[in-house]
């Protein structure tokens, strides 16, 4: 007889016992959240209804970083994905109930996503950390100056100048130009080394107030607990960074690591100073100079 892989009840159990214990919280999460929330990249059901002139082409995915598409067409995917993914007014049960795991603890996020589906779910703008970037924003494509402006207001510019027959933005006027220098602008996400990250801690720091750093310091022996949800397929167009080295900087922190993949399950378990790359065969694009992910589960 087949026997369950782990105890998913059990292992459910002692996550909820670690919250209640900890005096702090350090949520990471990346694209497996957003995809658990209904915003699947990978839904190649959801890019067709929204996206019918891409997938005549050929596409078949959200994943479009790379992919080489005229101007108009390019703007008009962005139009439409932004205003689906970010621009959603309503919050998402899923992140409400993250949200309220970790009510009334000391807490804070640090997210590889780009959505802003946390702060519309409930997190405090200020301890929501996205070195990533934004969909929210954009800066121009040189760039010529740090600064980066709404996306809104563009979003609604090149959605009123779309059409859903060609999936191309019919105003040449509509694409944006940088208010600076006039020139090319893009969304103010982590593609390259034009990326502004001026609004966003350094790469592979960790933000403000964790594990001791910034003005928020602790006593030593304070608990915490750090929630990391990751997709278990590796989004391609990401950098992969160390998440905060928790182990090396807070004394008994507990590091719960949910798994979608029911073959490979995040066993609940004390975190120490091992530390290992990720699994061979795995792709990896690491930022110059990171560590390896710490393991705990």
């Amino acid at each position: 007889m087949n026997q369950p892989i782990f105890d998913l009840a059990d292992a459910v159990g002692t996550i909820r016992t670690w919250l209640t214990e900890a005096d702090r919280v350090l949520i990471t999460a990346g694209a497996g959240l957003s995809a658990a929330a209904g915003y699947d990249y990978g839904d190649e059901d959801r890019f067709e209804q929204l996206f019918p002139a891409l997938h005549r082409r050929g596409l078949r995915s959200r994943y479009m970083v790379g992919v080489p598409l005229p101007p108009a067409l390019l703007w008009g995917y962005w139009a439409v994905h932004i205003d689906d993914v970010r621009f959603s007014t309503a919050p998402n049960p899923l992140y409400q109930r993250l949200r309220a795991l970790v009510d009334g603890k000391d807490h804070w996020v640090m997210t590889s996503n780009v959505d802003g589906l946390f702060a519309r779910g409930g997190f405090a703008p200020d301890r929501i950390f996205t070195p990533q970037g934004d969909y929210g924003r954009y800066q121009c494509s040189t760039p010529c100056t740090p600064a980066t402006w709404d996306s809104r207001p563009l979003v609604g510019q090149l959605l009123a100048a779309y059409d859903p027959a060609t999936g191309a933005v019919t105003d040449p006027d509509a694409p944006p130009r940088c208010p600076n220098c006039g020139g090319e602008a893009e969304i103010n996400v982590r593609v390259g080394p034009q990326f502004v990250d001026t609004p966003y801690p350094p790469r592979g720091a960790p933000p403000p107030g964790v594990a001791g750093h910034g003005a928020r310091r602790h006593p030593p022996a304070d608990p915490g607990v750090r929630r990391r949800i990751q997709h278990p397929r590796r989004d391609p167009t990401a950098w992969r960074t160390p998440r905060p080295p928790l182990p090396r900087r807070t004394p008994r922190p507990r590091q719960p690591r949910p798994s979608r993949n029911p073959r490979r399950p995040r066993r609940p378990g004390p975190a120490g100073p091992r530390r290992r790359g990720p699994p061979a065969g795995r792709t990896h694009r690491a930022a110059p100079g990171a560590r390896p992910y710490g393991d705990t589960m």
